[in-house]
């Protein structure tokens, strides 16, 4: 977004609405493809689930490009140097084909890798094949991705909105056709759910990259001088890679905290395992926010303009905490009916989807402050503080804590759910002071 003398506040919108309705768009997809595979019992959805789950690591991995990409094209932007955007964006689209390359190796061994996971021999080999397609997909999808993460840092959300409709949209046709054999398809079971994700992210990426090739992007292919450099290359990631480890990291807490919750019995995992379902919803707007802040803290360093950056970076943490504030309103207002619509079944698990719901709203405003602050210090570069906060959030707060009640003779689940609170209330207060600090301003990328 070029300084058209519109009030940050209005660029905050401007930026985060088309973000949030893909965003929204991409969940809404997750939940139909979820139910369609469903439909064919429970190994199925045990398959389907682990290769996503796994495929899910490709894009910490794409982090250590996409968030340097970001910071580098909306700086570069603000600052009006064309030139700079073509060269990193060039060099960003070469790092995340070699990056989404590595994880390719693993196609022979999908299976053996689901079965060192635990899953039964039937259920890995099903997930085994899931996986491969995923996998066989990866280079267009990292591709379609880091260009769409590019066009974010230099303003346009729009593109990648108008692209990923299109994406989802195929998705969910290949989903019918392919799962099930209608519209004249092959009948592919849940195999067929990972071929049409592949086939979206390739439709994804063969347009994105021809309408940049063809000049007709606000981000140009550039000429020859603009090939990647290793200079360049060590910009981007210097900024992305803590946040690739930040994400890495995140990912792997999270499984840990599972098998924490797992000790008080089934019925307290499936309600952890539905809240984090209705949790992916709430994400989106946090998601939408923290692309916004990224952009306009990034392109008003660039421009020399500090002080409105910090302005940009406070607003869009404001805007962050009315909306998600008011979503976590809603959801505890509806966690009787939102219990039963994704799921819950039981009265005991019912009641703890319930409880959990509530403390999922308690957290919003937490969690809006993180997403909206996290980005807006990504966009000015500083990628190392928003990892230092997480380790201590998450290792010290989350998990440490877990550690101390996850005892079903001494503490409860409710316990162990409150340390999510603990964590995000931590790393909303950290990643507060650090942006109030104004150090993120002198930080050089």
């Amino acid at each position: 977004m070029t300084d058209s003398g519109g009030t940050p506040h209005l660029g905050v919108w401007q930026l985060a609405w088309p973000s949030m309705t893909l965003f929204g768009l991409q969940a809404l997809v997750g939940v139909v493809d979820l139910l369609f595979v469903s439909s064919l019992g429970t190994q199925a959805v045990a398959a389907v689930g682990a290769a996503v789950q796994i495929h899910f690591m490709v894009f910490a991995l794409l982090a250590a490009v996409s968030t340097g990409t970001v910071a580098l094209v909306a700086r570069a932007t603000g600052a009006g140097r064309t030139d700079e955007v073509s060269q990193v964006t060039r060099a960003s689209l070469a790092l995340s084909a070699i990056i989404a390359a590595a994880p390719m190796a693993l196609m022979p061994f999908t299976g053996d890798l689901l079965v060192a996971m635990g899953l039964e021999p039937a259920v890995a080999d099903l997930g085994g094949r899931c996986l491969r397609v995923l996998l066989a997909a990866n280079i267009p999808f990292a591709v379609g991705a880091t260009l769409s993460m590019a066009l974010r840092g230099a303003g346009d959300v729009r593109t990648p909105l108008a692209i990923g409709i299109i994406g989802n949209l195929i998705n969910l046709v290949a989903d019918y056709a392919l799962i099930f054999g209608n519209l004249g398809a092959p009948e592919l079971g849940a195999v067929g759910s990972s071929v049409a994700s592949g086939l979206a992210f390739v439709v994804d990426a063969l347009l994105v990259v021809a309408l940049w090739l063809r000049g007709m992007l606000v981000i140009r292919p550039g000429t020859r001088r603009h090939r990647t450099t290793w200079s360049v290359s060590r910009r981007i990631f210097r900024i992305g890679v803590p946040t690739a480890l930040e994400q890495l990291t995140f990912n792997g807490g999270m499984l840990i905290f599972i098998t924490l919750v797992a000790s008080f019995g089934t019925e307290a995992v499936s309600a952890y395992l539905i809240g984090i379902r209705i949790l992916s919803f709430c994400f989106v707007p946090g998601f939408g926010f923290a692309m916004a802040a990224s952009t306009l803290v990034g392109q008003d360093l660039g421009a020399g303009r500090p002080g409105r950056a910090a302005t940009s970076g406070w607003r869009a943490a404001g805007a962050a905490v009315a909306v998600m504030g008011s979503v976590g309103l809603v959801i505890v207002l509806l966690a009787g009916p939102l219990a039963g619509w994704f799921g819950a079944s039981g009265e005991t698990t019912v009641a703890l989807t319930i409880t959990f719901i509530y403390i999922l709203g308690a957290a919003q405003p937490l969690m809006a402050v993180e997403f909206s602050l996290g980005g807006a210090l990504r966009g000015a570069g500083d990628t190392r503080f928003p990892l230092f906060a997480i380790l201590v959030g998450l290792l010290v707060f989350r998990l440490g804590g877990a550690f101390l009640i996850a005892n079903p003779i001494f503490g409860t689940v409710t316990a162990v759910w409150c340390c999510l609170l603990a964590d995000w209330g931590v790393k909303a207060a950290l990643l507060s002071l650090r942006f109030a600090s104004g150090r993120w301003k002198h930080v050089t990328i």
